[in-house]
């Protein structure tokens, strides 16, 4: 048995150590955070009913406010994704029968537009917390937590996959627990990915704001203090300097984010890095050196380190260095086989009650004419993502194999990747009404415009983590040019890429929505595509042809996760087995 955690003895060792200067200079900013945080969230919860007009200033002296809550919104959603991906990914590389559901579910949750996760959950959070304001901030939440969690647990799950054989087979010797090969083993392996995929989400949680905080219910309007609010009143208002200061705010809370969050962490990662020697490659940060060095939070780490170490041996169960699924037992093949015939049976079922529904509801022209709006968002979906991958996979190779120029554009690409497309409406709108440009054309950019950047952040993450022996090795026989881009780098970041494709993919179908129906004032431009014929029924409020819209869009989704990206995620197990 172990001692249990004693807080007064621990204050009293901290007591006899006392501070050093690290730990006064680390005070006021901890303080800073707890007392910002902690007024945020008081104003979550305050007396509300549905109908009660909510203003929102476009005064900037109120934007630092609207920029807290919407901050404690996005790190509650990342908290959560964190969460649902570790369990997520720990089931999915555990059991095959639990993977033939949660990867196809998972590619339908990520092709489901944001509005339709928000249309669903409103009105039971409303309802769960009557009279309160905290149900419609439970909404935003979760709205933003559809826009990251995707992309995290594709990250996790596909990290867990790849883990080399030589550590699978030293946890197998070790006779590690499965719960303490997920703690010790691949969540270690998978952390660096992790990190940049979570600096990812969060961006992908800016670039969904406008739809997170400004929620539509009941034919109300509800407008949660936020800078996605202040952005749809600036919109609605055609206000170019709030935009303008939106913009700077965004730009900030990035900054500080990235300062006292990300950076940190990412530093600390670099520790489970798969090789002996970081080389050049470790990331820095001020913030890490000053925790490292003050003896408070050195002790109260290497306390809770210590406890999680004592606890994970609570689940030291016999591990007979086999993986689940692996295992073939005759009872585990007829439950694999009851499973799917199960399986096949819902199949069936989904599919009659989507004939009755089209048969009854919507006719079989209007289905062919929106399968044929799907082959054209699918069609502008693969040229984009092809013309982003030149661009962006040999520069952010380039960009991971340099630490020095990645901590400088890392905050950069956070600002991008979160910059909300809406904001660009007034610029598009005036260049193609200027020069008479075709919007079937011209308005493609803006499907990939906030989801490319998952492939920058994958593949950055990929080829940071290179070994430095490998690379060493490669010039040390002379390997250059093309030769090295085919042998050392393009199969070392192929998983990693692959990852960053799929949910590019994903978030393109979504963003579609956006981008093929642009508004600013009176002006509407409309392009030919699925996304566009959701948003037009949306508002025309016609369910049914809402629901077939985002039903052929998950299909598109599903088919081509299954026939493709899946295809090429098999390719990268085999090249790294």
């Amino acid at each position: 048995m172990f001692e249990l955690f004693n807080p007064q003895k621990s204050l009293r060792v901290l007591q006899e150590k006392g501070p050093n200067r690290w730990d006064w200079a680390l005070l006021p900013i901890v303080l800073a955070i707890i007392v910002a945080f902690g007024f945020a969230a008081m104003q979550m919860s305050r007396p509300f009913v549905v109908g009660e007009l909510q203003t929102i200033s476009l005064e900037p002296v109120y934007l630092p406010y609207y920029l807290l809550r919407t901050m404690l919104r996005m790190f509650t959603a990342l908290a959560c994704s964190l969460l649902f991906s570790f369990v997520f990914a720990a089931i999915a590389v555990k059991y095959k029968a639990a993977e033939r559901v949660m990867i196809p579910s998972l590619d339908i949750l990520q092709s489901v537009p944001i509005l339709g996760f928000q249309a669903i959950a409103i009105a039971p959070f409303i309802a769960l917390f009557s009279g309160d304001l905290l149900g419609v901030e439970c909404a935003a939440i979760f709205a933003i937590f559809t826009s990251q969690a995707w992309n995290m647990a594709f990250s996790l799950y596909q990290s867990m996959r790849s883990v080399p054989a030589e550590l699978s087979e030293a946890a197998s010797i070790f006779h590690l627990s499965a719960w303490q090969r997920f703690w010790r083993l691949e969540l270690p392996f998978s952390m660096p990915g992790l990190l940049w995929n979570m600096m990812m989400s969060m961006s992908g949680g800016w670039f969904f704001l406008v739809a997170a905080e400004a929620i539509s219910v009941a034919g109300q309007d509800i407008k949660l203090p936020g800078i996605g609010s202040y952005i749809a009143v600036a919109i609605d208002a055609k206000n170019g300097w709030a935009i303008a200061w939106a913009i700077l705010a965004m730009l900030g809370g990035i900054i500080v984010y990235d300062q006292l969050f990300f950076r940190p962490l990412l530093a600390w990662a670099d520790k489970f890095r798969f090789e002996e020697s970081q080389g050049d490659t470790a990331q820095q940060s001020w913030l890490l050196d000053w925790l490292r060095n003050s003896s408070w939070v050195r002790h109260c780490s290497s306390a809770f380190w210590r406890r999680l170490s004592m606890a994970l041996s609570w689940f030291a169960l016999s591990y007979d260095g086999r993986s689940p699924r692996a295992q073939q037992h005759p009872r585990s093949m007829l439950w694999g086989k009851l499973w799917n015939a199960g399986l096949l049976l819902c199949a069936l079922l989904v599919s009659y009650r989507l004939v009755v529904f089209i048969h009854s509801d919507v006719g079989w022209r209007e289905v062919g004419h929106v399968f044929v709006l799907g082959m054209i968002t699918l069609l502008r979906v693969m040229v984009l993502i092809a013309l982003a991958s030149l661009i962006w996979v040999p520069l952010s190779v380039w960009i991971g194999l340099r630490p020095r120029y990645s901590q400088r554009v890392q905050a950069v690409a956070q600002f991008l990747a979160a910059f909300p497309v809406n904001l660009m409406f007034p610029v598009v709108v005036f260049a193609m009404l200027s020069w008479d440009l075709s919007p079937n054309i011209w308005l493609s950019p803006l499907m990939v415009f906030g989801t490319q950047w998952y492939i920058l952040f994958n593949v950055v993450s990929g080829a940071a983590a290179i070994p430095n022996e490998l690379r060493l090795a490669a010039d040390n026989l002379g390997v250059k040019g093309w030769l090295k881009w085919r042998r050392v780098y393009l199969p070392a970041i192929f998983p990693s890429y692959i990852t960053g494709a799929i949910t590019a993919s994903g978030g393109s179908w979504n963003a579609s929505i956006v981008a093929e129906y642009v508004t600013w004032g009176k002006t509407t431009l409309i392009a030919d595509g699925l996304g566009s014929y959701i948003k037009q029924m949306t508002e025309a409020g016609d369910f049914h042809r809402i629901a077939l819209g985002v039903s052929v869009m998950c299909i598109f989704v599903m088919l081509l996760n299954r026939f493709f990206w899946r295809k090429l995620y098999l390719l990268a197990d085999e090249r790294g087995s």
